[in-house]
């Protein structure tokens, strides 16, 4: 069997643990929250996670199959958007009295969804990327080099591109600025401190599916479907 083909026994795993946690996230960031000196759309304590995904799977699996589960969360994202819009403006039931209610709760999650889906393509190839580049560059040393120096670049993307389309002219710009820079430090410091577990994860994944794949004839072409 050629290795293109060949099938992991935790790949699928990661796949459900990415799109469940990028759908969550989703819906929770319809709540503009404070922790400590944050100040954040509630989606933030749960999203880090799949960049934390977005890195082992890089890492193990190599761009191109990661590539495959980029997208396979977009399309999630999408249908879980397309839902909530369809539900939203189709008539309510009568006696059902909470159409109010629902749409103040998730009639922003559209908007959201939008926002997420074009910062989350940005920031997730871009983070992918990086990583696979600075594997070759490092030898396939320093881990923590890659885990965080993609998250940087990555997370500023997505975190700039998601708070400008989904709360641009809904938040005012003092907010705007305090959230922005809140989800970014924030979504940083956890992939840094979450570092110790994404090694073990790693190396446990390394070990068990036999596989610590590097991108050196990759294309890194983010709409390739070879």
């Amino acid at each position: 069997m050629a290795k293109s083909e060949r099938r992991f026994h935790y790949f699928e795993v990661i796949i459900a643990l990415f799109t469940a946690a990028l759908i969550i996230s989703n819906v929770a960031s319809t709540k503009i929250l404070n922790l400590g000196v944050f100040t954040f759309d509630g989606g933030t304590i749960l999203f880090p996670i799949v960049y934390i995904f977005g890195d082992i799977l890089t890492e193990v699996y190599g761009y191109r199959r990661s590539r495959k589960v980029i997208w396979t969360g977009f399309f999630s994202l999408f249908l879980f958007s397309l839902t909530m819009m369809m539900v939203q403006y189709l008539p309510p039931a009568h006696g059902w009295d909470l159409q109010g209610c629902f749409e103040s709760v998730l009639g922003l999650v559209p908007r959201i969804a939008l926002a997420s889906l074009i910062a989350y393509l940005v920031g997730e190839f871009s983070n992918s990327y990086v990583l696979a580049k600075m594997k070759i560059w490092t030898k396939g040393k320093y881990l923590w080099t890659r885990t965080i120096g993609s998250t940087i670049i990555g997370e500023f993307f997505d975190t700039g591109l998601f708070v400008l389309i989904a709360f641009l002219g809904v938040l005012s710009p003092a907010l705007l600025l305090s959230v922005a820079l809140s989800n970014y430090v924030f979504k940083c410091a956890v992939e840094f401190v979450f570092t110790p577990i994404t090694y073990k994860v790693v190396g446990f994944l390394k070990k068990k599916e036999k596989e610590d794949y590097y991108d050196f004839k990759t294309n890194f072409n983010p709409f390739s479907i070879k």
